[in-house]
């Protein structure tokens, strides 16, 4: 299932016009991966203190619709791929008083030795976790599919 964040917008995520600057959804995200990650008990500080880190090698964003200064935003974060060497999520980004999409994206992350920056694979410990995570998402996927055809 999507993990949803919220944030309130800042001041100092605005542009001078008190427009998100565009640079802050993927900054957000990181928020929601982060918070993906945790929701299913990983995180990045035990990651980081096993050796491993992981970094972006792809992040896509369409803009949709523009936030604002004040606004609260939903970060719904979906994993879409898995492999013992890399993760992917989709985002979907929403103001929350009104339900408007802003942003959708996409971004894909490869787990790397923290100590050579070499792509590495994920041991058992976290990638059980993942892929058990990813099949839910999957199984939650085939049932909402099945109950719109029905």
């Amino acid at each position: 299932m999507p993990v949803i964040t919220e944030h309130h917008v800042n001041f100092y995520d605005t542009d001078a016009m008190s427009v998100v600057h565009h640079s802050n959804y993927i900054r957000w995200f990181e928020v929601g991966r982060v918070e993906y990650l945790r929701s299913i008990g990983i995180t990045l500080g035990a990651l980081m203190e096993d050796g491993f880190v992981f970094p972006i090698t792809d992040v896509r964003a369409k803009y949709v619709s523009p936030g604002y200064f004040d606004d609260v935003v939903l970060i719904e974060t979906t994993p879409t791929a898995l492999t013992k060497a890399k993760m992917a999520f989709d985002y979907r980004i929403f103001r929350k008083a009104d339900g408007t999409l802003m942003v959708t994206g996409h971004s894909q992350n490869v787990f790397t030795r923290r100590d050579t920056g070499h792509i590495t694979r994920l041991p058992e410990k976290y990638y059980t976790i993942l892929q058990a995570a990813m099949q839910k998402e999957k199984a939650a996927k085939k049932q909402s599919v099945e109950v719109e055809e029905e």
